[in-house]
């Protein structure tokens, strides 16, 4: 079911907002920063896949907090560079600014055609008794030759999806929400919640599964 109240499993501020406008797509949710618990931290992500990240992050925040948590672990999927930089996205260099420098260089003057790519990104909503739900999106487009735009944060200033014909960081926030690999995971995990709130309200003894998506 979707809870009245969650905290936001990120301390990423960017990332943050992003997900609180989507939670409020869901209904009357209060969405809950992680900065309003003091010493509560995500945890590392050490997994091997999105999935493994979200859920690891999720139910550590869930535990500390006895709050539902939702986190997320996305990445960008390089076709020319075999899929990185991949799970390994937020720790492929230490800023933004270099990571984004560091994905330009490993293209060099590979053409536009060659350049394709995929944001991915998987969403796990934890309680504090470790169950949890999950739901996927991807965004599919390719990687410009330089930076543009202001917005956004990560890899979005060069990361042109196929719908958009524009960065992320140069498009509006109400347009990188409707197409997004975030959005999409956003509103596949509400859709499942829903199904799960349906079944309760026939069988009162149904429990929160864990959905594994990728």
């Amino acid at each position: 079911m979707i809870p009245p109240r969650l905290v936001l499993a990120t301390a990423n501020r960017g990332k943050g907002e992003e997900l609180r406008a989507l939670v409020a797509e869901w209904g009357s949710v209060e969405a809950l920063s992680l900065a309003a618990f003091p010493g509560v931290v995500g945890a590392e992500e050490t997994g091997g896949s999105y999935l493994e990240n979200a859920l690891a992050k999720a139910r550590a925040v869930a535990s500390a907090t006895a709050l539902p948590a939702l986190a997320d672990d996305s990445g960008l999927e390089v076709e020319a560079l075999g899929g990185a930089p991949g799970v390994c996205s937020a720790r492929w260099a230490p800023t933004d600014a270099a990571r984004v420098a560091r994905l330009l260089a490993a293209l060099g003057s590979v053409p536009r055609a060659a350049r394709r790519a995929c944001f991915r990104c998987v969403l796990a909503l934890a309680w504090p008794g470790g169950d949890a739900v999950t739901a996927h999106g991807t965004c599919r487009g390719w990687i410009a030759t330089a930076p543009s735009g202001g917005g956004g944060f990560g890899y979005d200033p060069v990361f042109v999806a196929d719908e958009l014909g524009c960065s992320f960081a140069a498009a509006s926030p109400a347009d990188k929400q409707r197409v997004s690999h975030r959005a999409r995971a956003a509103r596949a995990l509400g859709a499942r919640l829903a199904v799960v709130s349906a079944q309760r309200c026939v069988e009162p003894g149904v429990r929160v599964r864990e959905s594994d998506h990728l």
